[in-house]
């Protein structure tokens, strides 16, 4: 496997990170009455990714670690751009991860009567207020991070005025964009998310759970750290950009709380995969605009796409743990994932023959109608996976590949006059090679020995070369698609000038329609897992059919891509 390039990571999984020290160090101060909860807190709009599946890893762990709870949390405050699908696959993907959040589902929308009291206690205590200026001119008067933010002029607006207007805001009076409700917080902040932030603006969508019922609704930033606090969470587990945010997320929790209770908030690096775009706005675009066949597309790193293409949850828990906890924003390897989905399924999966581009061969002195059964290993990592039976008849397919006319010294499969071992049968030679009118090649005629079964012939000699196949009579044709990175660049979207969608790999994925599998396959059911072997592991897809099996390469055994692009 090539190096795996991830300077910024902590592989020693069994190490504390400096999440596991803050949580200590609370328990040893015994706040929140020695507590433990955390939540993971999706928006639903989008198909979860591979960097929400650390964090779902990290926040459940956390819990199983300290025999604490985790909430599910859907932060759905934005209904243009949440819908339905989104919940019921964000619940799927948790799930089948592992993990499970009991009786503890929650979103955002159960605490909007909540929430909305407490916009209004806020502008009561004279501490939000009504601006009528729209948003272009909200921003240019907050400033610069050098210099102080100006005073909206509709900042000393009296708490009467104010309280009259956000009942006309949520009663549908205004439109969407005339005004928004401003927490009165501090202009001069040298940060800038404390410069009188919007905590409610004006929407006339349907909410996907609660259809019309408002008209204005909350700001991420105003209702998450509320709904943390209504939760009882002790560790609000969040990414590394919303550190800045965190002084704005205690002042609103000091305004509310009525104890010496606060979720304390920690942030940590999110991931970023070389070879991968991890904006849910650019995979959103790449399916609306069919770049990929959905959020499943097994070439998106979406957790639907992973599982579809065949990774494990085991493979995406312990890729989680590998990367580790930092404060430090750094690029992961792909490899480190690949290289965790090689780990899982090489002591796992099942172990079958199967040929991608087939080429016949006929074993000429082979008895016409005799089938044998031969005994194959199913599993050679996990003895107690077994044995299977593998039919052997006169016809076999082998690959292309492993077949060369003319070959190289150093070419040790088959080839005109030569002999190679077919895995689990005979010692074969090529006597002959059928071509048809134009050269190309149609079948070979090869004799076997028969005192050689097994590999073992009755004189001793030997052969290097060993090739799997199936028999022709009995393979289940296939189709089997495989998947490639979907950019041939790096860091697809760190260039400037240049869209993203430019660097997408044309090789991402090749169908090949006339594969033939030995009949062990027919029982598989959709996300079975295989070692084709020599070949990689793949796994049936869902859109197979009795008639017609799929399978989806997940990787192949070994990483070639390093290489190819090290040349």
């Amino acid at each position: 496997m090539a190096e795996i390039k991830d300077t910024n990571t902590n592989l020693e999984t069994k190490k504390a990170n400096f999440i596991h020290a803050h949580i200590e160090a609370d328990l040893a101060a015994g706040k929140n009455n020695n507590r433990v909860h955390t939540r993971f807190p999706p928006e639903p709009n989008g198909y979860l990714h591979i960097g929400h599946a650390k964090s779902i890893c990290l926040n459940f762990g956390l819990a199983e670690k300290y025999g604490g709870k985790t909430n599910l949390r859907f932060d759905d405050t934005n209904p243009s751009k949440e819908e339905t699908e989104y919940v019921e696959s964000i619940m799927d993907d948790v799930h089948w991860l592992g993990f499970d959040w009991e009786d503890r589902l929650f979103y955002a929308s159960d605490s909007f009567p909540k929430l909305h009291a407490f916009a209004i206690q806020l502008i009561t205590d004279g501490l939000a207020y009504v601006d009528d200026q729209d948003a272009e001119t909200i921003s240019a008067q907050k400033g610069t991070p050098q210099k102080p933010g100006t005073d909206s002029p509709f900042r000393t607006r009296s708490v009467e005025e104010n309280l009259d207007l956000f009942k006309r805001m949520t009663a549908g009076e205004f439109d969407e964009g005339s005004k928004v409700l401003r927490a009165k917080v501090d202009m001069a902040s040298p940060n800038m998310h404390m410069r009188d932030p919007i905590i409610y603006r004006i929407m006339k969508a349907h909410h996907h759970r609660t259809g019309d019922k408002w008209c204005v609704y909350p700001m991420y930033d105003f209702a998450h750290g509320q709904c943390d606090y209504w939760e009882g969470i002790t560790h609000s587990i969040c990414t590394l950009e919303f550190e800045v945010h965190r002084p704005l997320y205690d002042w609103f929790v000091d305004q509310l709380k009525d104890s010496d209770y606060r979720p304390r908030q920690i942030e940590f690096s999110r991931l970023n995969l070389t070879y991968t775009v991890m904006s849910k706005r650019k995979l959103l675009e790449l399916v609306k605009d069919n770049h990929v066949k959905g959020w499943d597309d097994p070439r998106m790193p979406t957790i639907s796409g992973l599982r579809r293409r065949g990774y494990t949850p085991e493979s995406i828990r312990n890729f989680s743990d590998k990367i580790g906890v930092t404060k430090v924003d750094g690029m992961t390897d792909v490899s480190l994932l690949e290289f965790s989905v090689r780990e899982h399924l090489n002591k796992t999966a099942q172990r079958v023959m199967g040929v991608l581009n087939p080429l016949k061969v006929v074993i000429t002195n082979y008895p016409e109608g005799q089938v044998e059964e031969l005994s194959a290993v199913n599993n050679p990592e996990d003895e107690s996976m077994g044995r299977r039976i593998v039919p052997f008849s006169r016809e076999v397919y082998i690959e292309q590949d492993d077949f060369m006319e003319n070959p190289p010294r150093k070419f040790f499969r088959l080839g005109l006059d030569r002999e190679v071992r077919l895995r689990y049968g005979y010692l074969i030679k090529c006597n002959e090679v059928i071509k048809d009118k134009d050269g190309n090649i149609l079948e070979l005629h090869c004799t076997y020995d028969p005192e050689s079964k097994g590999g073992k012939s009755s004189d001793g000699r030997k052969v290097k070369g060993v090739v799997h196949w199936v028999s022709a009579e009995h393979a289940v044709k296939s189709e089997v698609r495989l998947y490639d990175r979907l950019f041939n660049d790096e860091t697809p979207d760190a260039h400037k000038d240049v869209d993203f969608k430019e660097f997408m790999n044309p090789d991402s994925l090749k169908v090949l329609t006339d594969c033939y599998l030995e009949p062990f396959v027919k029982d598989a059911k959709p996300l079975d897992h295989f070692q084709f072997e020599r070949l990689g592991y793949f796994n049936l897809d869902p859109d197979s059919t009795s008639e017609k099996p799929v399978f989806n390469r997940t990787v192949p055994l070994r990483d070639s891509w390093s290489k190819t692009q090290n040349k």
